[in-house]
């Protein structure tokens, strides 16, 4: 994914953090509530994570570049890759990535920052989607079950 947000990179970085270290209080995944764990935010240019299905059964791995232009936006991006083989994905790699920029406007509850995001280009792999309306979906009962 590529794309641009109306806020500074250090801003739709700490937005991701937060979402993650949120997890099950302040935030949850609307993409069927996975799980996203951090695994390098060493450099404030780039954040790597992974994400672990609802029901547990599958973990994708991500990453997000992040680069602020002259003119304002930042240029946010974004790869996730399923570490088993998938032909068709139903937009979940897609929906991995997009759940941790996408802003109210989109459906989504940020937790600090509400930068509007407008992807310029989404490259997926054979057989994977890139719906933005599959990535709003919670089975029935998983809020609950967790408390939200």
């Amino acid at each position: 994914v590529s794309a641009s947000a109306g806020a500074l990179c250090s801003a739709v970085r700490a937005e991701m953090l937060a979402r993650v270290n949120g997890q099950f209080g302040r935030w949850h995944d609307p993409h069927n509530n996975g799980t996203y764990q951090i695994t390098d935010a060493s450099d404030a240019g780039s954040l790597s994570l992974q994400r672990r299905t609802g029901d547990g059964k599958f973990t994708d791995k991500l990453r997000f570049v992040f680069t602020d232009s002259a003119d304002g936006p930042c240029d946010v991006q974004g790869c996730s890759e399923s570490q088993v083989t998938s032909f068709s994905d139903f937009s979940t790699n897609y929906c991995n990535l997009r759940m941790l920029y996408c802003s109210s406007a989109d459906g989504c509850r940020p937790v600090i920052t509400d930068a509007s995001v407008s992807e310029r280009e989404v490259v997926a792999s054979l057989g994977a989607g890139h719906d933005p309306s599959a990535c709003l979906k919670l089975k029935e009962g998983v809020l609950r079950s967790r408390g939200l």
